[in-house]
């Protein structure tokens, strides 16, 4: 694969809005990614073996597709849970970096990995996997189709979002931008040109289009269509959709009935999410990650028919729930009331609920003031999955080498590596979730 130079995937700032105006909101803040990593001619020569992971090449047996009963997962006639993470670039970087990370996380014990499997247009994406609508470019795929033969040589699960919320690799504003000639690069109640994605016909057309190329391609090294191949454990609908023009959520949910049932048809034996926040959609609710603000009514969508289970995502610094915003609030506390909340809401629904994402910054306010403190909040938030009987977990985000030796950079506050160096700031993090996914294994 070629080397590919740094260009920065934004998020721009969200206006402020009346009862938020001290929310930052998601999107705003949360993650200022990078679509590539640099890498130097002729690095190849100095790039550490990723061998001294030993047990990252031992495969692990998939046991077939992951089923859902009695609200739970199942594999294999038996309750599946898991301790897993996200890792959003295996679907544009070398091999060697596809295989830093899947070798990491296999090391680690975690047996799911959220990776994108979108990439829209030519603006936000140097290697588009779709750079024109109904146009798709085989040669961009060798990444992601790679990820999927090595996540199933190590036994790992893979969860595949078919868009995303935001601009990062071109979301819905590309589709809006190329049916309508509306471009959004921001997301403000203001400019509502984003939540045609959900509405206008030809785009429904070409985001089914999309699903239907990905999900029934032949991997060239797998030589299994994606619906066949039981490493993908789910195709998410998208990444944190979500409607500000319609508070009531209709929207959503109708949108979310229609591409859900397309999904499921596509491919009958893989599970079907949506991929939202968890946001409850409470009308007069002043609390924004209860409110009906974006437009998003969690409990509606997971309870949808073709919809397999339901996910939550959880960043209360990022929506206002610390003591610095609200004193009184205390981050860890809040994120285990949520937690717990939507996983017995999640039981009353008869569906698997799976934390997909969370994370915590290192002194972003006084509630996280250093990584012991983040570890505290990790186990924590762990724990209360594990009591609560929870599917799964998948932390935001493991990273690990680039194509000259360094490590991934930390973009966004969130990384987590796992490595032998004392260096390493987030070791004992790392352990924390490596212990929380061996229990949930068991």
């Amino acid at each position: 694969m070629p080397r590919r130079q740094p260009i920065h995937a934004r998020r721009s700032a969200v206006p402020s809005l009346s009862a938020f105006d001290n929310v930052v909101l998601p999107g705003s803040s949360r993650r200022r990614l990078l679509v590539g990593a640099a890498a130097g001619a002729g690095a190849a020569a100095l790039l550490p073996s990723v061998s001294a992971h030993a047990a990252a090449g031992a495969p692990r047996p998939l046991g077939g597709y992951i089923g859902v009963g009695g609200g739970e997962f199942v594999r294999s006639g038996r309750r599946f849970r898991f301790g897993g993470t996200n890792c959003y670039y295996l679907h544009q970087q070398s091999h060697y970096m596809i295989d830093s990370v899947l070798n990491d996380a296999a090391a680690m014990g975690l047996t799911v990995v959220r990776a994108w499997a979108f990439a829209d247009g030519t603006e936000k994406t140097e290697h588009p996997l779709q750079p024109q609508p109904h146009q798709y470019d085989e040669d961009a795929f060798d990444s992601l189709d790679y990820a999927v033969h090595k996540a199933g040589q190590l036994g790992i699960r893979l969860v595949l979002p078919l868009v995303n919320n935001w601009p990062d690799y071109g979301g819905m504003q590309q589709y809006v931008k190329w049916f309508l000639g509306l471009a959004d690069d921001s997301y403000g109640s203001e400019t509502p040109h984003h939540d045609r994605f959900y509405t206008d016909k030809a785009i429904r057309a070409c985001y089914k289009a999309f699903a239907a190329h990905v999900i029934g391609r032949r991997n060239r090294y797998t030589g299994l269509r994606y619906h066949q191949d039981p490493t993908i454990m789910a195709f998410e609908l998208a990444n944190e959709p979500r409607c500000r023009s319609d508070r009531s959520g209709d929207t959503l949910v109708r949108w979310a009935a229609e591409m859900s049932a397309h999904v499921k048809r596509l491919a009958p034996h893989q599970l079907v999410a949506v991929g939202d926040e968890g946001t409850y959609g409470e009308a007069g609710n002043a609390d924004y990650p209860y409110s009906d603000y974006d437009g998003v009514d969690w409990r509606r969508l997971s309870a949808l028919r073709t919809v397999d289970y339901a996910t939550f995502h959880l960043y209360p610094q990022g929506w206002g729930e610390t003591s610095s915003a609200k004193p009184g609030t205390d981050a860890g506390q809040w994120g285990e009331q949520w937690i717990r909340r939507h996983l017995r809401d999640a039981r009353r629904l008869g569906k698997p609920a799976v934390l997909e994402e969370f994370g915590v910054r290192i002194d972003a306010d006084r509630d996280v003031p250093d990584s012991a403190a983040r570890d505290e909040v990790y186990r924590r938030w762990t724990r209360a999955v594990e009591q609560e009987s929870g599917a799964g977990s998948q932390f935001w985000l493991l990273t690990s080498r680039v194509d000259d030796g360094s490590f991934y950079p930390d973009y966004d506050g969130f990384r987590i590596t796992w490595n032998n160096e004392d260096a390493n700031p987030t070791r004992s993090t790392a352990r924390v979730l490596s212990e929380h996914a061996a229990a949930m294994a068991h």
